[in-house]
């Protein structure tokens, strides 16, 4: 392995990379796991339920921490409320520290009462708006509680006719509800605002696309960015497109991974298209190196999230395998020879460009990826060692049936 190392620097100097600095910043790269993607759930269709999957949330932190154990990428856990809801969250949080963990990001769930049929923030009754509310400001206070420092926002009101609503009314109440919740939270919590161009609703959603998520985060603060899913986007949306643009603005918070072929977005991140995922990275190392401070400072505060549910794969390997393949398209975009780039650009020698950043995506980064590991003390082949480890049998005493949607 150390002479495969060694031959792999070698040929990074021959192509103007120095290693040092993308090692170090392999060992420092993170990415959170959602407590939803280790339990029971899947399509609308049908939910395959599993043996050993967990019963409650602090089984679903113990099945997180395997996956941080094994990769040394996952030190933090998205909740969802009520999924993830407990008497205690004190305890929770101290059943996360105990494991190495913490409790990341809080996401409001906003969609499963039989109130929000017609909306829940967007709602033409009051009530129901003000019900909403309520609990949007219910996980801003768990948020404090567990020291979380995000709340994640994704809404499934819309319509699926004409005339059914007034639009720009719904506009409205959206952002008097946010508005609210937003002067709710301390000043180190982040807003950050996702969108989806449709369902479940099919003639409108209230937040369709990045523009109108990027509107509302404008009008309500500074804390308050866009979270891009990379499923949320019409086939053939250019979404590197869109993370550089709201780069430039200082607007983009994070990402929540997935894929998906045709819609909905369960499918294992960098599994249909893993050239987009890199290109998406692409965008992000490029403006770490940008001369405006606020774009760089943008770039290097960004929240890399999986938003994945497993349906029919088991849920830790599933998990697994969703962050080294976003680590390994990481490691590839540190890798472009962004000086190459620039020249190329400069000269406008358009195929020179193409190739200074293709040529990167298909680089072997295994022997670049394994050093790492080994250096930090984690198995060279995460997904081999945790298979071997007997995890996967010992929480077969769960039975069936367990935390689910």
């Amino acid at each position: 392995m150390d002479r495969a190392y060694a031959l792999f620097e070698e040929q990074q100097l021959n192509r103007g990379i120095v290693l040092e600095q993308v090692r170090a910043r392999l060992k420092a790269f993170q990415v959170e796991t959602p407590s939803w993607g280790y339990g029971d759930s899947g399509t609308r269709f049908k939910v395959f339920k599993k043996n050993g999957v967990p019963r409650n949330p602090f089984e679903k932190l113990e099945d997180a921490a395997q996956v941080h154990k094994f990769t040394g990428l996952c030190p933090s856990v998205a909740i969802h409320i009520p999924w993830d809801q407990v008497d205690d969250f004190g305890k929770l949080n101290h059943h996360a520290e105990e494991l190495g963990l913490s409790i990341g990001a809080v996401n409001p769930n906003l969609f499963q009462e039989d109130d929000y049929m017609l909306g829940s923030v967007t709602n033409s009754d009051p009530q129901v708006r003000k019900r909403a509310t309520a609990h949007l400001l219910e996980c801003v206070d768990i948020a404090k509680e567990v020291g979380s420092n995000a709340i994640s926002l994704w809404f499934a009101d819309g319509t699926n006719y004409p005339g059914q609503a007034s639009l720009r009314r719904r506009k409205e109440w959206m952002y008097e509800c946010l508005s609210r919740t937003y002067r709710a939270m301390t000043p180190n919590m982040r807003m950050l605002i996702e969108y989806k161009f449709f369902e479940p609703a099919f003639y409108h959603t209230d937040l369709a696309d990045w523009g109108m998520a990027f509107t509302m985060a404008n009008k309500l603060g500074p804390q308050a960015e866009v979270l891009v899913d990379t499923g949320h986007h019409a086939p053939g949306t250019n979404v590197e497109h869109i993370v550089a643009y709201l780069l430039d603005e200082q607007k983009l918070g994070g990402f929540h991974f997935n894929s998906r072929k045709y819609a909905d977005d369960d499918l294992i991140v960098g599994s249909i298209d893993p050239y987009e995922l890199f290109l998406i990275f692409y965008q992000i190392v490029d403006a770490v190196e940008d001369l405006n401070e606020g774009v760089r400072a943008t770039a290097e505060n960004m929240a890399y999230m999986i938003d994945q549910s497993h349906n029919i794969e088991r849920k830790i390997p599933a998990m697994i395998r969703s962050v080294l393949n976003v680590q390994t398209q990481y490691a590839k975009a540190l890798l472009i020879n962004l000086e190459e780039v620039r020249e190329a650009q400069e000269t406008q020698d358009v195929l020179a460009a193409e190739n200074a950043v293709r040529s990167a995506f298909e680089l072997d980064v295994a022997p670049l990826l394994y050093s790492v590991r080994e250096e930090m003390g984690l198995p060279i082949d995460p997904m081999k060692a945790y298979l071997a480890s007997g995890y996967e049998e010992r929480i077969l005493a769960r039975g069936k049936g367990g935390a689910s949607w």
